[in-house]
Formats: C-alpha cells, sequence, structure tokens
C-alpha cells in the first residue's frame, strides 16, 4: 500500500511538472487567472477535478 501510494504521488508530481517544463508562459498565464477566480469558482474546478478521478479509479480499478 505504501509503495503505490508513493508511485502514485511520483506520477502526480510526472505530471504536474510537464506543463511548467513545456511551456511556462502558458503556466504562468493559467496560475494568473486562476488566481483571479472566485474562491467558489476554483472550489468547483476542485470538485470537478476529484470527481473525475474517482471516476478514472472506479473505471480502471
Amino acid at each position: 500500500m505504501g509503495s503505490s501510494l508513493l508511485t502514485a504521488f511520483a506520477l502526480m508530481l510526472i505530471i504536474e511538472g510537464l506543463l511548467p517544463f513545456i511551456a511556462p508562459a502558458a503556466w504562468r498565464e493559467t496560475f494568473l487567472r486562476l488566481a483571479s477566480m472566485a474562491d467558489g469558482q476554483i472550489r468547483f474546478i476542485g470538485l470537478t477535478s476529484m470527481m473525475v478521478g474517482v471516476i478514472l479509479l472506479f473505471i480502471f480499478l
């Protein structure tokens, strides 16, 4: 279990690091837009992201 969790964490870091490495200007622009959003909008994006992740887990496991 611990090994799987560390593997998942490592993959998440790799995937999240791709955009700033490949397109730093787009990454910066995305975060500037995100910083100007209301809290409710950011929560909705987070909730949607979590729901998609849970659905993908159920599909592939």
